[in-house]
């Protein structure tokens, strides 16, 4: 290990994580740039001139299903240009230094314990990070579409973040506490840091609530108006919808719909057109696509798409993969393919 390596860690020995977990360790410029681009996305890595001797890079990386929890640390003053991150967002919260911060038209300093970062995939970033080191919570970009999806009763679009995270408000300081909670898990478990089908799940909710409901985002007003429909809905509704849920393999009964919610089918037809936006068939619909993504997205190498597919419901496999990639942006065999990858 070079000298300056050495030094950089000296230096944030006390800060530094998931040491077992460790992916890139170097001072040369090019190396780091290629070694970590390959775990997150292509950069330019330019340290700046009058320090360039000082530099070293380090990072450390727990992969979890749809996450990863990392720790990075640059020594001296190094520009990264990433441009846009595209598949991914990036929760960094500064453990030691600072960095500067531009995503779009916003600038921030990201400092221990004041201010952290939440990169968007699709808005473009540049920073400048001082004798930084960071805890990185990288998470799928579909994952968190489709998840703002179904909390805002939407298609599957497009979502951008306010890149500022203030460590001293609530939220964010839940938000860092469940973060230095996972890493510890993962240090626990030490590589491959496997966790259960069921704690992995736990896992993935919490970090999809801390993003969506505690940090402002294009669709939060959505989000908030359509949780606010929700809760207001008649009783006859919710006995419906739940029926509905309950029955999604069956084929549609209104009568029997009508029967369990204690309301006439006319009524709640409209009922379902004024309070959820959409007919009673285009709920069941969601319902079975939102099941067959669940089932896809954990499925195992030799499972068939068919079976699921008439399993939950669907009789008309055409339809059903149009509907499918309308909502998710991609076809049935693209998830599965993603879980066996």
């Amino acid at each position: 290990m070079s000298a300056a390596v050495l030094e950089m860690s000296a230096r944030t020995s006390a800060a530094e994580r998931l040491a077992d977990f460790a992916r890139v360790t170097t001072d040369d410029v090019d190396e780091a740039a290629e070694e970590i681009g390959r775990i997150f996305c292509p950069h330019d890595l330019e340290p700046a001139k009058a320090r360039a001797a000082g530099f070293s890079a380090r990072h450390n990386c727990a992969d979890f299903d749809g996450f990863s929890i990392n720790y990075v640390a640059y020594g001296g003053s190094v520009g990264i240009d990433p441009g846009c991150l595209e598949r991914f967002f990036l929760v960094q919260v500064p453990l030691t230094g600072t960095a500067h911060i531009r995503a779009g038209i916003t600038e921030l300093e990201a400092a221990p314990d004041r201010t952290a970062s939440l990169l968007s995939p699709t808005i473009p970033t540049r920073m400048m990070w001082r004798d930084c080191a960071q805890a990185i919570l990288l998470l799928d970009r579909r994952m968190v579409e489709q998840r703002a999806a179904a909390l805002s009763g939407r298609a599957s679009g497009t979502v951008e973040f306010d890149p500022v995270i203030d460590l001293e408000a609530p939220a964010g300081r839940a938000l860092r506490c469940s973060l230095v909670e996972l890493m510890t898990l993962a240090e626990r478990l030490g590589p491959p840091g496997a966790l259960s089908p069921l704690a992995m799940a736990d896992w993935r909710e919490l970090l999809l609530d801390h993003l969506l409901n505690g940090q402002r985002h294009g669709l939060s007003d959505a989000i908030h108006t359509f949780s606010g429909r929700a809760e207001r809905l008649p009783r006859a509704l919710r006995k419906a919808r739940d029926h509905l849920a309950d029955n999604a393999r069956e084929p549609l009964d209104l009568a029997q719909l009508a029967c369990a919610s204690g309301i006439g089918i006319r009524a709640l037809q409209l009922g379902f057109r004024r309070h959820f936006g959409l007919s009673i068939s285009q709920m069941l619909l969601d319902m079975r696509l939102a099941g067959l993504n669940a089932r896809l997205a954990q499925g195992s190498p030799d499972a068939s798409i068919t079976d699921i597919a008439f399993d939950l419901g669907f009789t008309h496999l055409g339809r059903m993969a149009g509907a499918y990639r309308e909502k998710f942006g991609e076809t049935p065999s693209a998830t599965l393919r993603r879980r066996m990858s």
